[in-house]
């Protein structure tokens, strides 16, 4: 599983080679400058530069109502019925190890989503 430093301070650089490391991961560019990480060929589990500075991924359906309580992250603009969340990158509302447990459970829930034999290799241990 990759690893997270600690310090808050974070970049889409940054970001972006946290998703990439993930099992299956897969970076694209759609929609203009948006920066798309999906799993198993196109299904989505985060984007970077979501409508300029965003940063847009997917969460529990039951915590949802719960992060977008918090100051700094409100519901995805055209996701949100999915479940998905978005935030500043160049102000996030979590600390570092926090969104990048974040951002591995969103790739884990997506990976759930997909036919059971597409899911070996990209389960981590829970």
């Amino acid at each position: 599983m990759p690893t997270a430093k600690t310090s808050a301070a974070l970049t889409p650089t940054e970001i972006a080679e946290f998703c990439k490391q993930l099992p299956g991961a897969r970076e694209d560019f759609k929609w203009g400058s948006n920066q798309v990480f999906s799993v198993a060929g196109n299904k989505m589990f985060a984007i970077i530069h979501f409508l300029g500075d965003g940063l847009a991924f997917k969460v529990d359906s039951d915590l949802f109502l719960g992060y977008v309580d918090r100051p700094g992250i409100r519901p995805a603009p055209y996701l949100a019925r999915a479940h998905w969340i978005s935030m500043q990158c160049s102000a996030p509302a979590m600390q570092r190890d926090e969104l990048f447990a974040a951002l591995t459970r969103s790739h884990q829930l997506v990976v759930r989503k997909l036919p059971k034999r597409l899911q070996p290799g990209l389960l981590l241990d829970e």
